[in-house]
């Protein structure tokens, strides 16, 4: 398997390449349209055929690409069930699985940070969790419908739930940080070292700015980034 993190200064958004060396297929996860043109060309280089673009969530902070690189390489656009989005070609559920070759991708229903939002299991190895859980931190709750609860107990029942060398890949970090395991987060990630009501008493009261782009970002998302 071919695995590579790639990365949006802008955002601070990590977009994820996987890539079956038999087939030769990839899966690009959470891409940004400022960055359309670096994954093309990557996918270019590796000579690989881009089958599928798969969204954590609809995002609030960049745009996604998923739209363009429809139109170019003739992918498939997945995205969570229930998501508010008008041009998905496949949603998908809790606990179903993409097949690319011989990786295997599992979907796990995470919401919380907003009401539609799926981590990605691959190989049972390592896990992409998008803004449900970062290295010691979590996405906010506080809008997109987002519940603090309902992200306490994402974390806690499920992902937490995965084998503790399980690798921990996040859709965003700000501090320079690039992968932790499962076992690290229970252990040192200060905000699920908190009880619920404390957790969500804390996620209450960060009192946040929204996100610069989010009233062009989700309105976009919402089909695909193609509105740009």
């Amino acid at each position: 398997m071919i695995f590579r993190q790639l990365f949006d200064r802008e955002s601070s958004t990590y977009t994820y390449l996987i890539d079956d060396p038999e087939t030769q297929e990839a899966i690009l996860v959470d891409p940004v349209i400022e960055q359309l043109s670096r994954d093309i060309q990557l996918l270019k280089e590796l000579s690989l055929t881009l089958k599928f673009c798969l969204e954590t969530h609809i995002h609030a902070d960049h745009i996604t690409a998923t739209g363009k690189l429809r139109e170019i390489t003739g992918c498939q656009g997945i995205v969570p069930n229930n998501a508010d989005i008008e041009c998905a070609d496949i949603f998908i559920k809790d606990g179903e699985i993409i097949n690319l070759g011989k990786i295997t991708i599992k979907a796990i229903e995470t919401n919380g940070h907003t009401d539609s939002h799926m981590s990605y299991l691959v190989n049972d190895s390592l896990v992409l969790t998008g803004d449900a859980l970062f290295i010691r931190g979590c996405g906010r709750t506080d809008f997109q419908s987002g519940n603090p609860g309902t992200l306490y107990d994402s974390v806690t029942q499920k992902l937490f739930t995965l084998p503790d060398k399980t690798l921990v890949y996040p859709a965003h970090d700000y501090k320079g940080h690039t992968v932790s395991t499962i076992g690290e987060e229970k252990q040192w990630n200060p905000r699920f070292k908190k009880d619920r009501p404390s957790f969500i008493q804390f996620m209450n009261s960060l009192n946040l700015p929204h996100p610069k782009k989010m009233m062009e970002a989700v309105p976009a998302n919402q089909k695909c980034g193609k509105n740009i």
